[in-house]
């Protein structure tokens, strides 16, 4: 009678623990690494009005390229359509004694749509990185860089544009022409 009942509870044990609480899923075909796309990757979606999520201050632009701004940025780098009259123009300005401040905020949807354009334009300008400077604000337009009430930002994204260490002009959240166009009219102003 032991041996049965030792039996019938090791028979239960075995049976409740293989057990699955959840439905089997369908059978789909195997798929390999060769065989995913990036677009077929599912990316969790991010939340980027959780203030976990900002850059706030100085912040090197590389972290753009990581998850999760990547998954704007690259998007918007790519697919801008560069306005080739304008960078061409562009192309002929020096950019010695340059600088230019980037005021972004990472949970804006105005930022994470033209900060990868103005991106893709500097690059393909060849800005120097060292003459380019970005600071990420809060909701409320705040950052904790010292000199930044100074800047009186007042929207974002807002591209500061130097010459000689003097303030040239300003895009401010959205470009009045093209991004391209509205440097070269800023930096040619007074020419």
């Amino acid at each position: 009678m032991k041996k049965i009942f030792f039996l019938l509870i090791l028979v239960l044990v075995f049976y409740t623990s293989c057990k699955t609480t959840k439905p089997v899923a369908k059978a789909k075909p195997e798929v390999t690494q060769a065989s995913v796309t990036t677009q077929e990757v599912a990316t969790p979606a991010v939340d980027f009005s959780n203030p976990s999520t900002w850059l706030l201050g100085y912040f090197n632009p590389d972290k753009l390229t990581q998850m999760p701004y990547s998954s704007w940025f690259t998007k918007g780098y790519d697919e801008y359509k560069i306005n080739s009259e304008a960078m061409n123009k562009l192309l002929d300005i020096s950019k010695d004694n340059l600088k230019i401040k980037i005021i972004m905020g990472t949970w804006c949807p105005d930022s994470r749509r033209e900060v990868p354009r103005f991106m893709r334009i500097l690059d393909i300008w060849k800005f120097p990185i060292l003459q380019l400077s970005f600071i990420g604000v809060d909701n409320a337009k705040n950052s904790p860089v010292e000199e930044y009430q100074s800047l009186n930002i007042q929207r974002v994204p807002t591209f500061i544009i130097y010459k000689n260490n003097i303030e040239a002009g300003r895009i401010i959240e959205n470009p009045v022409t093209s991004l391209e166009q509205d440097m070269v009219n800023i930096l040619t102003r007074n020419e």
